[in-house]
């Protein structure tokens, strides 16, 4: 029996006992909820059940050559899917639980949906260290996958509301816990060749990963076929235009500061009025969304590109990337 037809009202679960056995319940059932991690609120299906997953694609309106994420509860977990090596155990060791996810070959009989890995021999795996996100994991006790929860190409949601305000109706049940601390997606490497590719900058800096590997990470280069989440070039996007390294608003803009650029307008917002790029990355999409919703084109001051930095950047240049206005 099909589970994964829109409801007509999406739940609101607490992040107890009680909405986390809901939410478990809803997901083994082939259902899609939305639930927090620390880096931004993910819209979960279970991995292995193929019209769950198609089910993420109808609600997002997300294209469906773009692979999805499964998160599991822990690197042990991880191994039932993927083919390990030694360089993940060096990472998994070093940052899981937490925002790096890793794309290792798939292993023979792992019983993940197609639609997951877009047809490719790769999976895309992480283990979040969001509380509530583990605690549902370790009760789910499979692969769930999920994108960020929210209509694709759209702005990343870091509260439960950003998620009821572009996914109500369209999904079962959000888990509600708060703001996301990290607020940008995951760092992503590629580790099923000889070499560690970064596949998309994220919440755990590069430098970090390097510092433990001993190497440089190799970079992808953008005309390759995607290979990871978050890899398309008009991706986070308000709906309204979006303008990079601006020293100061035009007439009619919002302005997105940093540091000592921060505007002193009404509808302005500053990102770290420090210069801290830990608050900055944590801020990102909360600010985005609440510009959008004033109706006008955001102007964002610059933002140094390095550490987190680059990150931010990323989002920021797929924010503004010319995209289809149909």
């Amino acid at each position: 029996m099909s589970q994964n037809t829109a409801p007509k009202a999406t739940e609101m679960l607490a992040a107890d006992d009680d909405g986390l056995a809901r939410a478990t319940e809803l997901l083994r059932a082939g259902a899609l909820v939305s639930f927090p991690t620390e880096t931004v609120y993910g819209l979960g299906a279970d991995a292995r059940h193929g019209e769950a997953v198609a089910a993420i694609y109808a609600a997002k309106g997300r294209p469906s050559f773009n692979p999805l994420i499964a998160h599991v509860a822990s690197a042990e977990a991880a191994q039932r899917y993927v083919q390990w090596s030694p360089l993940a155990e060096v990472l998994a060791q070093a940052f899981w639980p937490g925002p790096l996810t890793l794309v290792l070959p798939l292993r023979p009989g792992h019983g993940i949906s197609g639609l997951v890995t877009a047809g490719l021999d790769t999976l895309a795996v992480r283990v979040p260290a969001q509380p509530s996100a583990q605690r549902l994991l370790q009760r789910f006790d499979g692969p769930v996958a999920a994108p960020s929860a929210n209509p694709s190409g759209r702005i990343s949601p870091t509260t439960a509301q950003h998620v009821e305000a572009g996914l109500s109706g369209r999904i079962a049940a959000i888990l509600d816990d708060g703001a996301c601390g990290v607020g940008l997606e995951s760092t992503i490497v590629g580790l099923a060749g000889d070499t560690p590719i970064l596949l998309r900058p994220g919440g755990l800096a590069a430098e970090e990963i390097e510092a433990v590997l001993g190497r440089t990470l190799a970079n992808r280069d953008i005309h390759d076929p995607l290979t990871a989440p978050g890899q398309l070039l008009s991706h986070y996007a308000p709906q309204e235009r979006v303008r990079l390294n601006a020293t100061a608003p035009r007439a009619g803009e919002c302005y997105l500061g940093f540091g000592r650029n921060s505007g002193a307008r009404a509808c302005d917002l500053s990102l770290s009025d420090s210069g801290d790029l830990a608050e900055a990355a944590a801020n990102l999409f909360g600010h985005l969304h609440r510009l959008d919703s004033l109706g006008k084109p955001i102007a964002v001051a610059p933002i140094p590109d390095q550490g987190l930095g680059a990150a931010i950047n990323d989002r920021l240049r797929r924010a503004a990337a010319p995209r289809s206005r149909a």
